[in-house]
């Protein structure tokens, strides 16, 4: 049986922040047993046309300066609420000045204050079975959530005394949506429990079946 098909979406010519340089290596390998991964700055391989022979799509795209177009907003929505399966990573998040597409993902980010040490707890899901509660230098992204998606929190970071989602995940139509926070830079994604995350996460957005 051939491999399921992985699209990662980032920037590699003008990414102000968050290259995909490296973390495209780190992704694939990470994926490696799952899926076969295909890494493009083309933001055009969000329309549906294109998205529809994919199996999980990773969105990792620096967008905070561009706008997603109708037609590539439109193919998002149409692929997950289809069946598709999406994972938002970090800069990702930057998907999400679109309102069609802060539905989608379950929360508009709405800044970040400076990289840090974060403390990480975990909460428990299929998607973060066998993962510890765990320490990562990383950007504190803060949303606001809108209260028509039931997401289901899987990390919360602490800040000034609180918790605070750093991931959560939630079906959409007939597809499944991940959100993970952690991911500013290459070295984040050697850290064992993003891996981990990362893996889990692929295998449920993609409803890929667990063997043993």
């Amino acid at each position: 049986m051939d491999k399921r098909k992985c699209l990662l979406l980032g920037d590699y010519t003008h990414p102000r922040f968050h290259p995909l340089q490296g973390v495209d290596q780190q992704i694939s390998e990470i994926l490696n047993d799952l899926l076969t991964v295909q890494c493009s700055e083309n933001k055009k391989l969000m329309r549906i046309e294109h998205l529809a022979s994919y199996d999980l799509c990773i969105a990792y795209n620096e967008l905070w300066n561009e706008t997603v177009s109708p037609q590539q907003t439109a193919g998002l929505l149409s692929y997950v609420s289809g069946g598709g399966g999406l994972i938002v990573l970090h800069t990702g998040a930057s998907l999400t000045k679109r309102n069609e597409l802060a539905q989608l993902i379950g929360g508009r980010f709405s800044g970040h204050t400076a990289y840090e040490p974060m403390n990480f707890k975990v909460l428990k899901h299929d998607i973060t079975e066998g993962v510890e509660d765990f320490q990562l230098d990383e950007e504190p992204y803060h949303f606001e959530f809108d209260p028509f998606t039931d997401r289901t929190i899987l990390l919360q970071y602490e800040s000034e005394g609180q918790w605070l989602p750093a991931a959560w995940c939630h079906s959409y139509g007939l597809g499944r949506v991940v959100f993970l926070m952690p991911g500013h830079h290459e070295p984040s994604f050697r850290h064992p429990a993003l891996r981990k995350l990362i893996l889990q996460a692929a295998t449920w957005a993609a409803r890929i079946p667990i063997t043993n």
